[in-house]
């Protein structure tokens, strides 16, 4: 449960700041393209997979019935290790490209990107692995776990802040 909605939060921010707006979609197809990841004529289409993805994820997690979990779980594995592969490539040319994974931001891509995916594949192979061996779990506990996991999801949208307020210099 706290995975399932986590990744829900997670995901529904960052759909939220790339489809706020034209400025907002606009901005992120840009930074596709500057990842240089994928062909330029590409980068809009990628964006919109991106989207589609995300979007399929939330609407997947908000359903309360395991095989939706389960699928949930699966997409987001699958998607965050495409982006992170993406990243990856991306700081190891040493491009300057500035994170739109939750909307507007000057944040270069880097390690800590990468750190903040990986933690995210590991929520949501634990998810997969729990949505295939859990049971149902009490109602009063599974509402404080479900804010447990939602709580967790918005400190991961703003994983950029918590870095630099932890970063010493």
């Amino acid at each position: 449960m706290a995975s399932r909605l986590l990744l829900l939060t997670v995901f529904a921010l960052a759909l939220a700041g790339k489809i706020s707006g034209r400025k907002a979609w606009g901005a992120f197809v840009q930074s596709i393209h500057a990842m240089s990841v994928v062909a330029p004529s590409r980068a809009a289409a990628a964006a919109v997979a991106t989207a589609v993805a995300e979007a399929s994820i939330v609407v997947l997690a908000a359903v309360p019935v395991r095989w939706a979990g389960t699928a949930a779980f699966a997409l987001a594995a699958g998607l965050l290790a495409c982006l992170t592969l993406a990243v990856v490539r991306v700081i190891r040319r040493g491009a300057a490209v500035p994170c739109r994974c939750f909307g507007p931001s000057e944040t270069p891509l880097g390690a800590q990107h990468v750190t903040r995916n990986l933690v995210l594949i590991a929520v949501a192979l634990a998810g997969l692995a729990a949505s295939f061996a859990g049971g149902p779990l009490d109602p009063p506990l599974a509402a404080v776990v479900a804010v447990f996991g939602a709580a967790l999801g918005l400190l991961m949208s703003r994983w950029d802040d918590l870095v630099s307020l932890l970063r010493t210099t």
